[in-house]
């Protein structure tokens, strides 16, 4: 177990054996408890999300891996690595838990777990350790030969599920018969869609059915000059927060970013409204990040004088405003990197990246600016346990033959436009970016 834990964090504070709040108990339960109950995203900052009818969920673990211990599964993890050699690569985001991302090949956030999924051409099976839409995306960008796997299917997203095909389906077709289709004299059209990669790949392929693209934090503003220069406006889902917060960057003034609410005729605008909009933000949000305030920054400063604050470009405008700085996860990890020693950061994104930064980097001194401990509930269903199951079925062995489990697949109608709009995405790299780093230069604190 390493200091970087927050399942141990959680289970601390939940016995009394360490001070802290969490911002539910059922924290401290095992994930597989809620494999079987009601359908949702389960404890912790999207838990009071509504999830889609329909949405996956996962079948009972074996008990085996219920049972065991957090070091017997570290061990069968790593003897199932060992005998699987290059025929398994293990992806983990910056957001899972430190008893999972210590078994990762490649540790990053999702633009660079985009990358580092091409980079094993050879590899059966790709496990990836996040939710549902980079599993997705996964599937998208790997061979078809190779297949995806998630861990437990109950990790979705509840800000992809913010926005559904059909409902960006609906508002399109109203803002087609809006502004038409026709190109203004420059040739650009009268609006671009973008998504998010937190998304489904449903609207991914929609995006590149309609001359759009995908987006990550990283890249959102290359993104956004790249649809600039085809559209005289962009249609930007499902995150509000990324969008309003790039495109104001960018000099976009805020009356001409509305908001879409898709329960709502023409979104809840007018059509002057739109006509006059270059971005139309979607009514969705990140659980995790709305729960950073102004008033935490401001307590952090009064305790912490010269702090440096960070934030995440999907926490609210007033948020990112008060900052010093926001960025990607990747831009706050190179920012503590780069730091001087004895530094002193808040930051403002999911907490086991936090405090997996604050453990690799003792040096300085590194808190979340939310004091409650609440890590993304979907990110938190993945357990060592799943990953357990699942490489030990990639194994097989005592008369058990190979099996691929929670297989993820993209249907090929929605696979060929969706590649469209990630090969743009790909293309669109920012100033900055790189390739992703191997678990040798990233530290996940193991």
């Amino acid at each position: 177990m390493t200091i970087a834990s927050v399942d141990r964090t959680i289970r601390l504070i939940s016995t009394g054996k360490a001070e802290g709040s969490t911002c539910t108990p059922d924290l401290a339960v095992d994930p597989w408890y809620f494999d079987d109950k009601a359908p949702g995203y389960g404890p912790g900052s999207s838990m009071g999300d509504v999830i889609p009818t329909g949405s996956p969920r996962q079948g009972e673990l074996p008990a085996r891996y219920r049972t065991a211990s957090n070091g017997e599964l570290g061990d069968w993890i790593r003897a199932a690595k060992a005998t699987l050699g290059e025929r398994v690569v293990v992806l983990g985001h910056f957001y899972q838990r430190e008893e999972v991302l210590q078994h990762a090949d490649f540790v990053g956030d999702s633009f660079q777990l985009a990358v580092a999924t091409q980079s094993r051409p050879d590899a059966e099976a790709i496990v990836f350790c996040g939710v549902h839409f980079m599993a997705e995306t996964a599937d998208l960008l790997s061979t078809p030969e190779q297949a995806v796997i998630l861990p437990n299917l109950a990790a979705g997203c509840s800000m992809a599920d913010m926005a559904d095909i059909d409902s960006v389906t609906e508002c399109w077709e109203q803002l087609e018969e809006l502004y038409g289709t026709e190109p203004d004299a420059s040739g650009r059209v009268p609006v671009i869609p973008v998504t998010y990669m937190n998304s489904s790949a449903a609207l991914k392929g929609f995006c590149g059915e309609h001359g759009g693209i995908v987006c990550t934090s990283s890249n959102a503003e290359t993104v956004l000059e790249w649809a600039f220069e085809r559209g005289q406006r962009v249609l930007f889902f499902p995150d509000q927060h990324l969008g309003r917060n790039t495109a104001k960057a960018m000099g976009v003034p805020l009356e001409q970013m509305p908001m879409w609410n898709p329960r709502k005729p023409l979104g809840g605008n007018t059509e002057a409204e739109l006509e006059d909009s270059r971005v139309i933000l979607w009514h969705g949000f990140c659980s995790v990040h709305r729960r950073f305030t102004v008033d935490q920054i401001d307590a952090a400063r009064a305790e912490h004088p010269g702090v440096r604050v960070i934030v995440h470009p999907e926490c609210p405008m007033a948020v990112v405003d008060a900052a010093d700085e926001y960025g990607s996860t990747d831009y706050i990890a190179k920012a503590i990197a780069a730091a001087p020693a004895g530094s002193t950061f808040a930051i403002g994104t999911e907490i086991n990246l936090v405090q997996r930064l604050a453990a690799q980097y003792p040096q300085h001194t590194i808190f979340c600016l939310d004091p409650v401990v609440c890590p993304c509930s979907t990110m938190y269903r993945i357990h060592s346990g799943y990953l357990a199951w699942v490489l030990e079925a990639l194994v097989g062995g005592d008369g058990v033959p190979a099996e691929v489990l929670n297989r993820i697949t993209v249907a090929d109608d929605v696979a060929d436009h969706a590649r469209v709009a990630l090969e743009r995405m790909l293309a669109a790299k920012p100033p900055a970016a790189g390739p992703v780093a191997p678990v040798a230069s990233v530290s996940t604190g193991a």
